[in-house]
């Protein structure tokens, strides 16, 4: 035999023995949630992974077993995370779906549809910013290419020539509904065209002409030729899920029929026929498969459990940067944006793996000059405008930083970003956990937030309260250019998920900010103006009409003491807690609405940690409880203002 024939049975015996060892394990109860297995299907896996390289990225979906076993994942280490093991291959966090190797190029599996088609893409940008021949491929189901990442992902992928495999698994089925029933153009592979690039179609259950297929795409990628779009028409012959009824959407009749054109049955003759192995030469190989993934499930179900302490290690990176003193101001004036201008310019020029992605932030310089000077600078690459796709270009920022380079996603607006919920929450967010801290997720994403300038309902949210209860992601609101500088740059130097929201109210405005590069601290609030009688959270542009209050109050004898959390996850209740017992009485200004609201959250730490030193009731003065309206004198009344605020401070002091 070849090397290459041997490679190729092999791979595909491994993958059949492993998955019907772990569906009789399933049946035993030893794996504790779903088991998708890959039974149908092993030739569309071997046929591609055989012209991969370890450092090559693969992005998988929930079917994922085969991906990861052709990939070189250990089969001891795979079985092991079905069990919920210590040494399974995610540290038993992810069991059957939520597979990760990055030692080997495995980069995750994941149980949403869609997401490893915009990381793929992801991959494949950081591959191209890096001068790399790396390529990146994504797996996927006939389900995936009528979900949104397919059109966005393939659509940028193709704008922008990355080396990028997209592998369709047509296996006619998106869990139970049949894709004939559920596409609108069942030829997969002829949607390539859309989008500019090359699409070929093959016989799925076929490793020869897999392989034969997977070999060009991949030498175009590796050498600069762009993305190829891959449908392989094959079919699993074990239910969408062990356990599941299997006979309700497909016939008995039709699942024997495909299991007759079985593909390791299929190549087996091949190289029987073609001379090119023995039956003895291929049962050998059939008997050490079976030995070696029998020993794998023995010492699988003998490995230790993880132990309880691990639930809480990896939600954030251990290996931030360490925090340092902030500087003095000085006395040079520039403008809040000028500042996140002037941290974005010096740490792109320190670190070549930087590179912004948005919508009008090349040329144009951004909607509101986040970026200018910049594209004649440092170039397209990495200053790159995008489609109007936020979800794709959001999803490309998790892969691109599982693979070595540090993006920035300039949204412009939080609204938009909303569209993209899923990646942020379900993938970026968990990635470090999820990958036992082996993968880092350095992006920093940030946009406008907040009312002003009648831009009603879809430019104005904040969302903040939101983001801040997923673990994972740091939540940053500046309130001041110079709190802007050195907050960007500690978001552009961690390798955690920062969502950095700028108050729109406060761009224009301008305070002292140092010429030299500083880093502020995460979780550090800042204490703007001391007082005695009462303390006020203010949070972003709630933050000037505080003082501004505190300012009028003063006239009166009163003495307020105001706090900008600055970020607001993580939250320093430190800092609130030993200005309420210097104080005794709080009030929270916050432009979000109050159910749910980080003022909320304060107040009830104010409640549970602070209440011996309370004087009077805490307080909270919440914008109104609806959309943003466009008129000026309704958009006015829904947020607090400096007369409402001072009201507020009044009575609270009048407690």
């Amino acid at each position: 035999m070849t090397p290459q024939s041997r490679y190729l049975y092999r791979t595909m015996r491994l993958i059949r023995v492993c998955e019907e060892q772990l569906a009789r394990c399933h049946a035993r109860g030893l794996i504790h949630g779903a088991c998708h297995t890959y039974v149908g299907q092993e030739a569309v896996a071997t046929g591609v992974c055989a012209h991969l390289r370890n450092d090559d990225a693969i992005f998988s979906t929930h079917r994922g077993h085969g991906h990861a076993l052709a990939k070189g994942v250990p089969a001891f280490e795979l079985v092991a995370e079905l069990f919920g093991r210590e040494p399974g291959v995610s540290r038993g966090r992810g069991g059957s779906m939520h597979i990760f190797s990055p030692e080997v190029g495995m980069m995750g599996t994941s149980g949403i549809v869609g997401p490893c088609i915009l990381q793929a893409a992801g991959a494949g940008y950081s591959f191209k910013i890096l001068k790399s021949d790396r390529v990146a491929v994504a797996f996927f189901g006939d389900g995936a290419v009528n979900n949104g990442a397919f059109h966005e992902g393939l659509n940028m992928a193709g704008i922008w020539k990355l080396p990028v495999l997209f592998v369709c698994e047509n296996n006619q089925f998106a869990t139970e509904v049949p894709f004939q029933y559920s596409a609108g153009n069942p030829d997969v592979a002829s949607r390539a065209a859309a989008y500019g690039i090359h699409g070929l179609q093959v016989d799925g259950n076929d490793v020869v002409a897999v392989t034969e297929a997977a070999a060009e795409a991949v030498a175009r990628a590796r050498s600069g030729g762009g993305p190829t779009l891959l449908e392989c028409k094959t079919y699993r012959t074990r239910p969408h899920a062990e356990g599941m009824g299997d006979y309700t959407y497909r016939t008995r009749e039709e699942v024997t029929s495909w299991r007759e054109r079985c593909p390791i049955k299929r190549y087996r003759t091949h190289l029987i026929e073609t001379a090119q192995a023995t039956a003895d030469d291929l049962d050998n190989i059939d008997a050490d498969i079976q030995q070696e993934i029998s020993k794998a499930s023995q010492a699988a179900e003998l490995a230790p459990w993880p132990p309880a302490s691990d639930a809480l290690t990896h939600v954030y990176s251990t290996a931030d940067s360490a925090p340092q003193l902030e500087p003095s101001a000085g006395t040079r004036q520039i403008s809040y944006v000028g500042a996140t201008l002037e941290a974005l310019d010096s740490e792109m020029a320190a670190n070549p793996g930087i590179f912004v992605m948005g919508e009008g932030i090349g040329v144009r310089g951004g909607n509101f000059g986040t970026t200018a000077g910049l594209f004649a600078k440092y170039g397209g690459e990495r200053l790159c405008d995008t489609p109007i796709c936020e979800r794709g270009f959001v999803g490309l920022a998790c892969g691109a930083a599982m693979t070595g380079t540090r993006p920035v996603i300039d949204f412009m607006f939080l609204d938009f970003i909303n569209d993209s919920f899923g990646e942020l929450v379900n993938q970026i967010a968990k990635m470090q956990y999820m990958s036992s801290g082996r993968l880092k997720m350095p992006v920093l994403l940030r946009g406008c937030i907040g009312i002003g300038r009648s831009a009603a309902t879809h430019h104005s949210g904040n969302y903040y309260s939101i983001y801040s209860h997923i673990p994972g992601l740091r939540v940053v609101v500046p309130s001041t250019p110079y709190d802007a500088k050195g907050l960007f740059i500690r978001a552009l130097r961690c390798d955690d998920p920062v969502l950095f929201l700028e108050p729109r109210d406060l761009l224009a405005s301008k305070a002292a900010v140092p010429t030299e590069s500083y880093e502020i601290e995460f979780g550090k609030a800042r204490i703007i103006r001391e007082g005695r009688d009462a303390t006020v959270v203010a949070i972003g542009a709630m933050v000037p009409r505080t003082l501004a209050a505190a300012d009028k109050l003063a006239e009166s004898g009163i003495s307020v003491e105001v706090i900008d959390p600055r970020t607001i996850s993580p939250l320093d209740t430190t800092t609130i807690l030993n200005s309420l017992h210097k104080t005794g009485r709080v009030l929270i200004v916050d432009e979000e609405f109050a159910p749910c609201s980080l003022a909320s959250e304060i107040a009830a730490c104010a409640a549970d940690t602070g209440f011996d030193d309370l004087d009077a009731p805490i307080r909270r003065l919440n914008g109104a409880f609806a959309p943003t309206p466009y008129s000026p004198t309704l958009e006015a009344s829904v947020i607090p203002n400096v007369e409402s605020i001072t009201q507020a401070i009044r009575d609270l002091i009048d407690e």
